[in-house]
């Protein structure tokens, strides 16, 4: 296959494990920032997804409780295959730093009563959220954390 434009594209899909956490891009801005881009696989692809609601109720927890733990997270952003999520940072490389941080962000889930912003005046599609759901991704997630490291089976 000729090499495509999109950085995830030329990953082979087939050989990775989830669930792992990889630097998948590294931009340099023209002032000197560096925006740091991480692929957070939460499923294995091709073989399994995660459920709509509870995707997205879990993007909008990571997006507000990631931003508790890190000033510098410009965007966590679900990929449309639905197995995982992208996480940008801003002048941020140190991969423990990212473990970290997802490791606290989805322990607030855990402790989470509501899905933050989960309404018609602050999300576009507020029927579909499942906090248990996002909850569930959360603590499968952090169950297999020794295995966040390693990208390829």
């Amino acid at each position: 296959m000729s090499k495509m434009n999109v950085e995830s594209f030329n990953l082979d899909h087939t050989k990775v494990k989830a669930p792992y956490v990889r630097l998948a891009g590294k931009t340099e801005g023209t002032n000197g920032d560096t925006i740091y881009k991480y692929d957070i696989r939460f499923k294995q692809p091709n073989q399994e997804h995660m459920d709509m609601p509870a995707l997205h109720s879990l993007e909008h927890m990571m997006a507000e409780f990631s931003r508790n733990h890190h000033d510098q997270v410009v965007d966590v952003g679900p990929m449309g295959c639905q197995t995982g999520f992208y996480l940008a940072l801003l002048n941020d490389e140190d991969y423990d730093h990212v473990l970290d941080l997802l490791e606290k962000t989805l322990n607030d889930v855990l402790e989470a009563t509501e899905v933050p912003a989960c309404n018609e005046v602050q999300c576009g599609w507020a029927a579909s959220h499942s906090l248990e759901g996002a909850k569930e991704l959360a603590r499968t997630m952090l169950d297999k954390k020794n295995e966040w490291s390693e990208v390829f089976a």
